[in-house]
C-alpha cells in the first residue's frame, strides 16, 4: 500500500509541473493502465508476483500499445503472458483511435469532407500519429451498414 501511496504522491508532482493537455492525457493514461492491469488479474487469477492456486497464466513483460484520443496520442502497456494470450476489453483489436475521435471521422466522412481534411482535423485535435486515407474510406463500409439500420428501405 505504501508503494501504491507514494506512486501516487510522485504522478502527483509530475501532474503539478505540466500544461494542461498533457495532464488530462496523462490521466486518461493512467486509469486505462489501471483497468487493464485490474482485467489482467482477473484473467490471470492472481496479482502481480503474487502466488496463487487459482493461477490460470503468468505474465511474461508488456506490449506498449498507442491508443489516439481527443487528448493526444496515449501509450498504455498491455501485459503478455507465458501460455495463452490477453487483450483488455476496453481497447480494440487492430484500432488505434478510441470510439469518441472515431465518431468525429464518421461524421465528417459522412459530410463529404476529403480524406486529407479529415486526416487535418484529427492533427488539429492532438492526435499527432493522424489517420490514413485508407483508414478513414476503409471504414466506410461498416458506416454504412449501421447507418441502413436506421434508413427505412424505398
Amino acid at each position: 500500500m505504501t508503494q501504491d501511496h507514494s506512486a501516487l504522491l510522485a504522478q502527483l508532482d509530475a501532474l503539478k509541473s505540466a500544461d494542461a493537455g498533457a495532464v488530462f492525457a496523462e490521466l486518461i493514461r493512467a486509469g486505462l493502465q489501471a483497468l487493464i492491469e485490474a482485467e489482467a488479474t482477473e484473467a490471470i487469477g492472481a496479482g502481480r508476483y503474487q502466488r496463487s492456486d487459482g493461477r490460470a497464466a503468468h505474465r511474461n513483460g508488456h506490449r506498449a500499445e498507442t491508443v489516439s484520443t481527443t487528448s493526444g496520442d496515449i501509450e498504455v502497456k498491455t501485459p503478455k503472458l507465458r501460455a495463452g494470450s490477453f487483450f483488455p476489453s476496453l481497447l480494440e483489436r487492430r484500432r488505434s483511435i478510441d470510439r469518441a475521435l472515431h465518431a468525429v471521422i464518421m461524421e465528417a466522412y459522412v459530410h463529404g469532407v476529403s480524406t486529407r481534411s479529415v486526416d487535418d482535423l484529427v492533427a488539429a485535435l492532438g492526435v499527432g500519429s493522424g489517420v490514413s486515407k485508407s483508414e478513414v474510406s476503409g471504414s466506410a463500409p461498416a458506416w454504412t451498414r449501421r447507418s441502413t439500420r436506421f434508413v427505412p428501405a424505398a
